[in-house]
């Protein structure tokens, strides 16, 4: 989810090339932590598949965030995470993550991390 929000804010004003790095980055790591779980390059394909589906489900769902009301916020987290005790809290969570997001720059994010 979070890794969602922040493509979401940052696709906008940035250098595609660093964001396109960010996501490769992401899901290597993703599919290097299947292959340490053990699984076969057959069933990480597969897993990875699965993967993308549900990150592009995201990205898709969150697409217009700020227009959503509250109970809105959390049919969409719902369908993510599954029991939620306090989904109150964590439509405010995101919400507030967002914000963060958008109040700082991506550079805020990477600075020291990647190399331009």
């Amino acid at each position: 989810m979070h890794f969602s929000f922040f493509l979401k804010v940052f696709k906008k004003d940035n250098d595609s090339k660093i964001l396109q790095d960010i996501y490769d980055y992401q899901f290597r790591q993703l599919e290097l932590s299947i292959r340490e779980i053990g699984y076969g390059d057959q069933s990480i394909n597969k897993k990875m598949i699965d993967y993308l589906k549900l990150f592009y489900s995201m990205i898709d769902k969150i697409d217009s965030w700020e227009k959503y009301s509250k109970n809105e916020k959390r049919t969409i987290l719902a369908i993510f995470i599954e029991n939620t005790s306090d989904d109150y809290y964590l439509t405010d969570y995101f919400e507030d993550y967002r914000v963060k997001l958008t109040n700082n720059t991506l550079n805020y994010y990477i600075k020291g991390v990647l190399k331009h």
